[in-house]
C-alpha cells in the first residue's frame, strides 16, 4: 500500500447515494388493485371452478376422494425400520473407518520420509 494514496471517502459520481441517504418519497402504484368481490369471480358458466370442490372427479381421481389412513406401526414395521437404521448406521461408520484407514499409509510415508530426511542431515 503506497503512503501518499488519498482515501476514497465520497462515491466517483455524485448521483450515487445509499438507500440510506434517499429522501425521496416512495414511488406511488401507477394504477389502484383490483378487489374482486367472492361471489363476482367473472368466470363463464363452462369454466371449472378454483380450487377444486372437496371429492369432485379434479380432486381425488376418477372415482372421488382418496383416503390415506395413517397407522402405528407394528412389529414388523418396526422390525423394517430398525433394519433400514442398521443398514444406514453401518455404512456411515464404514465410510468413517475407510476415511480413517486412507489416512494411515500416509502417516507412515510421511514419518519415514521424516526419519529419513533427519538421517542424511546428519
Amino acid at each position: 500500500m503506497r503512503g501518499n494514496a488519498p482515501l476514497v471517502t465520497a462515491a466517483a459520481d455524485p448521483t450515487l447515494t445509499s438507500m440510506v441517504d434517499n429522501t425521496d418519497p416512495p414511488e406511488r402504484p401507477r394504477a389502484e388493485p383490483e378487489i374482486i368481490p367472492p361471489d363476482r369471480t367473472g368466470r363463464r358458466s363452462g369454466q371449472p371452478t378454483w380450487p377444486p370442490a372437496w371429492g369432485s372427479s379434479a380432486s381425488g381421481g376418477a372415482y372421488g376422494s382418496q383416503r390415506i389412513y395413517v397407522m402405528r406401526p407394528g412389529p414388523l414395521g418396526f422390525a423394517v425400520m430398525a433394519l433400514v437404521l442398521a443398514v444406514i448406521l453401518s455404512l456411515v461408520f464404514l465410510v468413517v473407518i475407510g476415511a480413517f484407514l486412507l489416512w494411515i499409509p500416509v502417516v507412515a510415508l510421511l514419518v519415514v520420509v521424516g526419519a529419513v530426511y533427519r538421517f542424511l542431515r546428519r
